[in-house]
């Protein structure tokens, strides 16, 4: 694989930035994506959606009071919202020219995890992700600082249950277990104080808000820090801790590059992490280029988002089936908005169980053969309710090339590496004879990148 469209891939979702990459190197590339803009416009899916606190209330007595249909109908819309958000997000990441900003968005959704399944309102999710795009390539002390005292953080870890004298831990403990410090760098009683200054913070109207009668203002020691400190002052004193920077540094690691990055690399990246003061751009900076001239592909396994964009990218689908797409991330395990869990998607083998390789298999089929659906038509009931959606495929091949010019090219792209039995396989599909003008042209070099697509040299990078 050309390191352009290994580097693309791993900055973006597709190989769509190859070629800017190799003509302007690395550097511009990371200029670029830096510089791009945010999008502060309500989405027009949001316009009905509650936003104030007063209307989130509104709308739970409109459903205690609705009969089974009207708040059937409700829930329906607010679902129909969630999923518009959802595809939303899937096309700008297809459509930035620099998607840097949306990867480390992804990243950063997958840190700090808020559900729309716990926090039910689609308006804190999206409130909760614009300051993650915000805030991708700034300051990791300030981004924490943010989201835990965001509406969608204290719903989905249940803050707005912890109050003087029945504290609830949950945020406390994330803050630093899954957040910031890793398990061993602090102590139950860290937590159980962490509590007590998060008590009294819950739903605001822009963000979160100490409640005055809800709060702990009982001095307490945290992280070897003495006083009544609020949200602020607890993460200043996980700032200071020793450990801080690693386990984010690990986590972006295995976000770009590696699956299991090597300790040595945890460490001398977060080093150099806290030495720039947990300014994200110049770390992303330092470990981009600095990585991007070792032989590192193959040492990472393609998440359902940059399988599914690399395809469509390949093809040329104008017009995808973004609702499919949706659908087959959720399939994948990659379910945009609802992880499974406050740990988020795991990454690494979990994205290839046997079951997950076979659904991709599928999907590379049905997007070769035209159908738009990302999903087998017999296995879900939206596609047998709708006929098999037609579409443009159109794939960039060199049409005077030689057959084995044409399967190097192709390599180049798709593939991380060629054995020797998996050539002599491509030479069976486009032999010596091949002829490009000849009639089925197309369809033999389509068929050829089929079956790559579907080999296990396509699902790593």
């Amino acid at each position: 694989m050309k390191s352009s469209v290994l580097w693309s891939l791993r900055l973006g979702f597709s190989a769509k930035q190859a070629d800017f990459i190799e003509k302007n190197g690395v550097n511009d590339f990371l200029e670029k994506s830096f510089a791009t803009t945010i999008d502060n416009q309500l989405p027009d899916y949001l316009a009905t959606s509650p936003k104030t606190l007063a209307e989130f209330k509104e709308l739970r007595q409109t459903l205690k009071d609705a009969n089974s249909d009207q708040a059937k109908a409700i829930r329906k819309q607010e679902a129909q919202t969630s999923l518009e958000m959802k595809m939303a997000w899937i096309e700008k990441m297809q459509q930035d020219a620099f998607p840097l900003r949306e990867k480390m968005t992804c990243f950063w959704h997958n840190h700090f995890v808020s559900t729309i399944q716990k926090v039910k309102v689609n308006y804190w999710i999206y409130q909760h992700n614009q300051i993650l795009r915000t805030h991708a390539f700034g300051n990791f002390k300030t981004l924490t600082k943010l989201i835990v005292q965001s509406n969608a953080m204290v719903r989905y870890l249940d803050n707005v249950d912890n109050r003087k004298g029945k504290w609830n831990e949950n945020l406390s403990r994330e803050l630093l277990e899954l957040f910031t410090l890793g398990i061993g760098n602090y102590t139950e009683m860290d937590i159980k104080n962490g509590a007590k200054g998060l008590a009294g913070l819950g739903i605001g109207e822009e963000k979160a808000q100490y409640r005055k009668f809800l709060e702990d203002n009982e001095p307490f020691t945290y992280l070897g820090k003495k006083g009544n400190l609020k949200a602020d002052q607890l993460i200043d004193a996980i700032f200071e801790q020793n450990a801080i920077p690693y386990l984010i540094t690990r986590k972006i690691l295995q976000w770009f590059i590696y699956d299991n990055p090597s300790e040595d690399l945890v460490l001398y990246y977060g080093d150099y992490f806290r030495k720039v003061n947990f300014e994200i751009q110049p770390l992303l900076v330092k470990m981009i280029t600095e990585e991007y001239d070792k032989k590192t592909a193959g040492s990472k396994i393609k998440n359902p988002l940059e399988f599914s964009l690399q395809l469509l990218d390949e093809l040329q689908i104008k017009n995808p089936n973004t609702r499919g797409l949706v659908l087959f991330m959720k399939e994948q395990g990659m379910d945009l908005f609802n992880q499974p869990n406050v740990k988020g998607w795991d990454g690494g083998n979990s994205w290839l169980s046997s079951q997950m390789y076979l659904q991709r298999n599928n999907v590379a089929d049905l997007l070769c053969n035209g159908k738009g659906n990302f999903r087998n038509q017999n296995a879900n009931k939206m596609m047998s309710d709708k006929p098999m959606r037609q579409t443009s495929v159109q794939l960039n091949w060199d049409k005077k090339a030689s057959h084995k010019k044409i399967i190097a090219q192709l390599s180049d792209r798709l593939l991380f590496q060629v054995e020797a039995n998996a050539q002599a396989d491509f030479e069976k599909l486009i032999k010596y004879d091949f002829d490009s003008n000849a009639i089925g042209a197309d369809y033999a070099v389509l068929r050829l990148f089929n079956y790559m697509v579907k080999s296990p040299e396509f699902q790593i990078i």
